[in-house]
């Protein structure tokens, strides 16, 4: 029975009782709220290790971080190095994306080192191993494709990106409207390739069913994916991504009816003015589905700044809405990211779906930040180092640029205003 098949009919998962403690919930509110579509709970039933977490309406906005290997870079460990990073700042799941080196053992190893949800992109796969077998990516069949889903399936994946919105309709679209750069999804356009070469409808959706009963067997929470995201500015909520998306919404009801648990991936590059808008599209044609969104990126000419143009996007999409937020690096655009490059798209996706849960009300989050003022009002740094969102970065800056013994920081010194307001109301500061 999976989450959703439990949740009608009533019966409280460990999973369910796990995060409504976690979020300082009900937990029959947790359940309507898996019953109606509106909150996933990705836990395959053979991810041991697994601490599960709640994505969608009501609950703290979560943070995902892309892993995994390529052709460049094929060696399992560092992976893995990242993967305890992006645990060690926060991330709330994390996806394997790899393309090179040996992926199945790669996978299996972020599985069973990993606490939180672990997802995939089954296609990259099956398109890795068409060119290997075949020699053309293009000549992979749909067999291969739904073999590789149900072998991640069997493995442990707690949610995986399927592209099932890219249709015949939806590129013919495409073509008649144009766009600037296309189609900038990587299982999208391996799609889009496969579809037009042979001229027959996208598996995924053609062969849906077959897809959703895979996903009920082992509890895989399907991630909806945006094949026709824009990737710039100039392309954002065009026909092509919202006839996507009005497909989308209709799997997420087959989904839904079949008793597996269902999200939508969202835009990439979008203005600032247009970041509520899809937003709002996306949860009225998706029914409240929840909704990960890749930022969105708020301008196209900051390469090597990129978490920053994400998470201010970030912060707008969740404060509107969204759900998941998938972190973007500052190798964003320019190549794949090393360890440090993981903790900054952690921490500035983080920042930005905490500026969200203040908005939204979420539970806990008013009551960090009056903590941190409270510390700050006192001059406790050892407890603002500790509230810190990032603590090991904010103790470096604390230890690097000030005394051992100072009240104050460097910054303001003899002339800090907490200090000299806190003697002038009679609420001298005592030295931490």
């Amino acid at each position: 029975m999976t989450q959703i098949e439990a949740a009608r009919v009533g019966q409280v998962t460990r999973a369910m009782e796990k995060v409504a403690a976690k979020e300082g919930i009900r937990v029959e509110d947790l359940m309507a709220a898996v019953a109606a579509g509106r909150v996933v709970i990705p836990a395959n039933k053979n991810h041991r290790n697994l601490e599960p977490c709640g994505i969608g309406k009501g609950l703290r906005t979560k943070v995902n971080a892309n892993l995994g290997t390529s052709t460049a870079y094929p060696d399992i460990e560092p992976e893995l190095e990242k993967l305890r990073e992006a645990l060690d700042a926060g991330a709330d799941a994390v996806m394997d994306l790899s393309t090179g080196g040996d992926i199945d053992a790669c996978r299996r190893q972020i599985i069973a080192h990993s606490p939180v949800a672990v997802g995939t992109v089954p296609i990259y796969q099956a398109t890795v191993e068409a060119q290997e077998k075949y020699g053309a990516l293009v000549e992979m069949t749909a067999e291969d494709l739904f073999r590789v889903i149900e072998k991640q399936a069997e493995d442990g994946v707690d949610f995986i990106t399927v592209h099932c919105g890219v249709t015949l309709e939806v590129v013919d679209r495409l073509r008649r409207e144009g766009r600037l750069t296309d189609i900038v999804s990587r299982g999208g356009s391996f799609l889009t390739g496969w579809m037009l070469h042979h001229g027959e409808e996208n598996p995924l959706y053609a062969q849906f069913d077959r897809l959703l009963e895979i996903a009920r067997r082992y509890d895989v929470t399907l991630s909806l994916g945006d094949g026709l995201r824009p990737g710039c500015l100039a392309d954002a909520t065009d026909r092509a991504q919202i006839q996507e998306l009005i497909i989308l919404g209709e799997l997420v009801d087959r989904a839904r009816e079949a008793g597996v648990q269902a999200m939508v991936e969202g835009p990439g590059h979008v203005p600032l003015n247009q970041v509520q808008a899809n937003i709002l599209l996306e949860k009225r044609l998706c029914h409240e589905a929840p909704f990960y969104v890749l930022g969105p990126l708020v301008t196209d000419v900051a390469p090597g700044y990129d978490h920053i143009t994400a998470a201010i996007g970030g912060a707008l999409a969740a404060a509107a809405g969204a759900d998941f937020i998938c972190y973007v690096t500052p190798a964003e655009h320019l190549g794949l990211p090393t360890l440090a490059d993981v903790r900054e798209g952690v921490i500035a996706a983080r920042i930005a779906g905490h500026a969200a849960d203040l908005v939204k009300g979420i539970s806990g989050a008013w009551e960090w930040d009056r903590e941190m003022a409270r510390a700050r009002k006192a001059l406790d740094w050892e407890r603002q180092l500790e509230l810190a969102i990032d603590p090991k970065k904010a103790r470096q800056y604390r230890q690097n640029r000030n005394e051992a013994a100072a009240v104050t920081c460097s910054m303001c010194g003899d002339f800090c205003a907490m200090r000299l307001v806190g003697e002038y109301l009679g609420k001298p500061v005592e030295k931490c």
